[in-house]
């Protein structure tokens, strides 16, 4: 084992590591919004929106992201009308694509874990904040998606994690990030394993970190879980007959 070359290889994967968190967040954030838009369409009970989201959900779960990545990356440039638009600038820049194309594929698998959520609140919540009076919108931010949020974040929390692991195929639009500085030390070196051993310890590092973000927000979103704080009682003060002066 050659630890001098782990380490040099550990060096350039980590400088490639704030490309990939910053693919992950992003294309998470964005995706967490349309999956939320998504969800809704399919409970409103308009037929457009619902079919119209039955349908994204089906063609962006159906297909690999990896396909998903190519036609994003190389398909859309066969377009003159796309290569003439506003939205070129950003379509031919690789890091915009790979954003692009992970985000469509995140928010089809978040929508069915939201509404998965927002189908679990239980319908005596939604009654009782409508005899207070709250009007949809102040119920759905106070009372529905509170909960919901609560009941999906679990399963929400392995498609975070899926989505950190698929940043890794952002590497064959050339990006480097920690798979694509990975595959370029193996074809220099080629010394597959000790790199990947290196890759795949920092993918691992990085989960593992996320998995405990997503179990401290379990925590705070779930209090009523929380084992009760047992109240400490000053026995001395309790002994002490009433009147008597300390």
């Amino acid at each position: 084992m050659d630890w001098q070359f782990l380490e040099e290889t550990f060096v350039s994967l980590v400088a490639a590591i704030p490309l990939t968190i910053e693919l992950a967040v992003t294309s998470i954030c964005l995706g967490a919004i349309l999956a939320l838009l998504l969800a809704l369409a399919r409970l409103s009970g308009v037929t457009v929106l619902d079919w119209f989201a039955r349908l994204y959900v089906f063609v962006f779960r159906g297909t690999p992201l990896l396909v998903q990545i190519f036609l994003i990356y190389y398909g859309l440039g066969q377009f003159p009308a796309i290569r003439h638009s506003i939205f070129w600038p950003f379509l031919r820049d690789p890091y915009w694509c790979a954003v692009l194309a992970l985000t469509l594929n995140t928010a089809a698998y978040a929508s069915e874990i939201i509404r998965g959520g927002l189908l679990s609140v239980p319908h005596g919540q939604v009654e009782a904040a409508r005899a207070c009076g709250m009007h949809r919108l102040m119920m759905f931010r106070r009372i529905i998606l509170p909960l919901a949020i609560r009941q999906a974040l679990p399963g929400y929390g392995n498609e975070m994690i899926s989505m950190v692991k698929a940043t890794s195929l952002a590497s064959i639009i050339t990006l480097m990030e920690v798979t694509g500085v990975a595959a370029k030390i193996i074809s220099e070196t080629y010394r597959a394993i000790e790199v990947f051993v290196v890759s795949g310890a920092i993918y691992l590092a990085i989960n593992f970190v996320l998995t405990r973000l997503i179990q401290l927000a379990e925590y705070r979103l779930s209090p009523h879980l929380r084992p009760p704080v047992p109240v400490m009682h000053d026995t001395a003060a309790a002994a002490a007959p009433v009147g008597d002066p300390q």
